[in-house]
């Protein structure tokens, strides 16, 4: 067998490093960080499973970009495989790092309280006293009282000639530890299982629309990787409306306080429908699925006939906020029987008014709506059987629309006008404005599960901050027929309280009254330089020869 070289590892000693580096808590903490830089891009780039509209609407602004990171997977982060990775090396370090320390709490909580020190009177805080008992009276009393202070105690003990009590009380720490570490673990558990079962989908619904929880009934929809077609719960939901409170005082005027989506729906099909009132933060729960209310907006109902007066078009058309004004921008295709294609795109102004000659909105409630959209006609696209989005023109094979002048053709329409296209195209109607709703539903298999974990890790937080472990000995020895009695105490949380503690304790002994006790401490502290703390090594694993 060849001699290994210095410092050179087996396949199996070299496994083992790999693993006791993977699972050290500086890795941990390192990918921990690594996880939440990580994240940082699925917070600042839209996301593909939360807002498929708005990632349709950055690629636009950003064609060059837009392909570079679909190839790293920006547009859809946590379903990235970096991001996996990542999330994985996290779990797994974490269970490897939390697993052996759980043990070593547990061995803790079970474990009894340590033996007395060999020289008691060298704690912080400590005294002795005398008396006429006899040695197994006053370590019996010992017991019955630091028993009834809630103290848990180690089994009695001999030391040469004296005998001890030991007791410990705020063990519990110990536990609150042990629960905070194990909650991490269902915490991750949760989240996986809802990674892996559940699903979570986004659509546009315009007043009276009609929706069947089925996957081609989604604008976007992100499922986990083990979630089915028969998963679903065979619900129908119709938004009935849409009633929005707006603040008309104080600096916050303009803004929303308040919005209700009264929703129709039959939790399964042929059931008896009913009525829910949907809210921001209080979504409808529909067997294991949950219904957010997450957006809002404007929906012009637009009309075009052709030049024979034929309707080619006519429905609510979603438009989308760009700001707090809600100034919405929308587009409109239209085809008629012989074949032509009008597209119209454009603003839509809720409440229309010109400021020094530029037109904007100053209000975001649709008190005075009005559309001003640019015309194309022309190959639109609409018939070549390739997707495209409802909320994009294709116009690289389309004529803009001009005046005689040469100039853009532009409509300008408010509610109930009707405007004639050039070349005789045909018409644009105004002919109402509808609320659409965004809709979030989803399906969260393992959050009560995460929920858990996450009311385990303040429980066990709490009872590692506020409960506060102490230990009491109790060490009693006959010489010339007197009973020395020696107590001391040690709070493992440096709390200030423990003479108290001390005092109250050697009182209820039978020892010297709080005052004097007092006094007597800080007289062995003067006097007796052994009975001073010793500040180099920890007085309470100091255990007799």
């Amino acid at each position: 067998m060849p001699e290994r070289r210095p410092g050179e590892l087996s396949a199996r000693e070299l496994a083992r490093w790999l693993w006791r580096q993977l699972t050290s808590m500086r890795t941990a903490l390192i990918l921990l960080l690594v996880l939440a830089l990580a994240a940082v891009p699925g917070s600042v780039i839209p996301q593909s499973g939360v807002d498929a509209l708005n990632v349709s609407r950055w690629k636009d602004q950003h064609p060059d970009l837009a392909p570079v990171y679909e190839r790293l997977g920006l547009f859809s982060v946590y379903d990235s495989p970096w991001f996996s990775a990542i999330y994985i090396l996290l779990m797994i370090s974490l269970v490897g790092c939390i697993i052996p320390r759980t043990l070593i709490y547990l061995r803790n909580v079970r474990s009894e309280p340590p033996a007395a020190p060999r020289n008691l009177l060298r704690l912080p805080d400590q005294t002795s006293y005398s008396t006429t008992d006899d040695v197994d009276e006053v370590l019996t009393h010992a017991r019955t009282v630091l028993r009834n202070r809630g103290y848990r105690l180690r089994t009695a003990d001999r030391d040469g000639d004296n005998k001890s009590v030991s007791a410990e009380r705020g063990y519990l720490r110990e536990v609150g530890n042990l629960i905070f570490h194990l909650s991490v673990i269902f915490v991750l558990i949760g989240f996986a299982i809802g990674s892996l079962f559940g699903y979570q989908g986004g659509v546009l619904l315009v007043k009276g629309q009609q929706f069947a929880n089925a996957s081609a009934s989604y604008d976007d929809f992100n499922p986990g990787s083990l979630f089915g077609a028969e998963d679903f719960d065979p619900f129908l939901m119709t938004v009935d409306g849409f009633d929005i409170e707006w603040l008309t005082k104080g600096s916050a005027a303009g803004s929303a306080r308040g919005f209700v989506a009264p929703l129709i729906y039959e939790p399964t099909i042929g059931a008896v429908e009913e009525r829910y009132d949907l809210r921001v933060n209080h979504p409808l729960s529909i067997g294991d699925t949950d219904v957010f209310l997450i957006g809002h907006g404007y929906a012009p109902v637009i009309t075009v006939r052709d030049g024979d007066g034929n309707v080619t078009y006519s429905a609510p058309s979603v438009f989308l906020p760009q700001d707090a004004s809600f100034l919405s921008f929308g587009v409109i295709k239209a085809a008629s029987d012989a074949g032509q294609q009008i597209g119209l795109d454009g603003l839509f102004y809720p409440t229309f008014s010109m400021i020094d000659g530029d037109p904007v909105t100053v209000w975001p409630d649709d008190l005075d709506p009005l559309v001003s959209m640019l015309v194309y006609t022309g190959d639109l696209g609409l018939d070549n059987g390739r997707p495209q989005s409802v909320y994009l023109l294709e116009t690289d094979s389309a004529d803009q629309v001009l005046k005689a002048d040469g100039k853009p053709f532009r409509l300008d329409l408010r509610l109930g006008e009707t405007q004639t296209l050039p070349d005789g195209l045909g018409t644009v109607s105004f002919e109402g404005v509808e609320p659409w709703v965004r809709i979030q539903i989803s399906q969260s298999p393992g959050k009560l599960v995460a929920l858990g974990g996450v009311v385990m890790a303040l429980i066990g937080l709490l009872g590692s901050l506020f409960i506060r472990p102490r230990r009491i000995w109790v060490r009693a020895r006959r010489d010339g027929g007197v009973t020395t009695v020696e107590v001391a105490a040690l709070d493992r949380s440096g709390g200030g309280d423990v003479g108290q503690v001390l005092a109250a304790v050697v009182a209820e002994l039978g020892g010297p009254a709080d005052g004097k006790l007092d006094n007597r401490l800080d007289a062995q502290r003067d006097t007796n330089p052994s009975h001073k703390p010793n500040t180099q090594t920890d007085p309470t694993e100091e255990q007799d020869e």
